[in-house]
């Protein structure tokens, strides 16, 4: 009997094997669209899908009213992955991103920019977190992130150039950012 189980064992786990996610047995990122056989959508690149920013923003950046910069691409900002171009990037001097206590709360202790990806914890856009620290979005730009996954999503936080005191967070998966105010940890 016991010669027999070890063999049955083995078969029903090779049959059961491929109906697991692919994470269980696959060391091997998720796929992207291109990737598989599948054909790459015809035009320009799709925002987000895991592409992640070399740097943040060196220019304002005007995001056209009413309707995408490009066809496919969102209407709120967003960065293009083919060139890295901030989309939507408000003017220095905006009053929606005026603060009168710039950094109230210090500067955000941890790292940031392209090779530092944070996962959300938990939270809405007037509270949220990860590793333990703490921010809430711009009321300027609430309705720009009624997509994210406040409690899976990864975001790479940038420096803003031109609005002291506030950072942008940028969504991995949607590729829409919005501004961020750091309130401690």
């Amino acid at each position: 009997m016991k010669r027999i189980i070890g063999p049955v064992a083995t078969l029903i786990l090779a049959l059961a094997l491929p109906a697991l996610p692919p994470s269980v047995y696959a060391q091997r990122p998720p796929q992207h669209p291109g990737e598989g056989g599948h054909p790459r959508p015809v035009g320009p690149e799709p925002v987000g899908g895991g592409h992640i920013p070399a740097h943040g923003p060196v220019s304002h950046t005007p995001l056209p009213k009413g309707h995408p910069d490009q066809p496919g691409h969102p209407t709120a900002p967003h960065v293009d992955p083919g060139t890295d171009r901030w989309v939507g990037h408000s003017a220095r001097g905006d009053a929606g991103y005026h603060l009168d206590h710039p950094w109230e709360h210090g500067h955000f202790p941890g790292a940031i920019g392209r090779s530092h990806v944070w996962r959300l914890t938990g939270g809405s856009p007037s509270r949220f977190g990860f590793g333990g620290f703490f921010f809430s979005v711009a009321p300027a730009d609430i309705g720009y992130c009624d997509g994210w996954l406040w409690d899976s999503d990864d975001i790479v936080l940038y420096e803003d150039p031109d609005h002291p005191g506030w950072y942008l967070a940028y969504n991995v998966r949607l590729g829409i950012y919005v501004h961020v105010l750091f309130l401690g940890s």
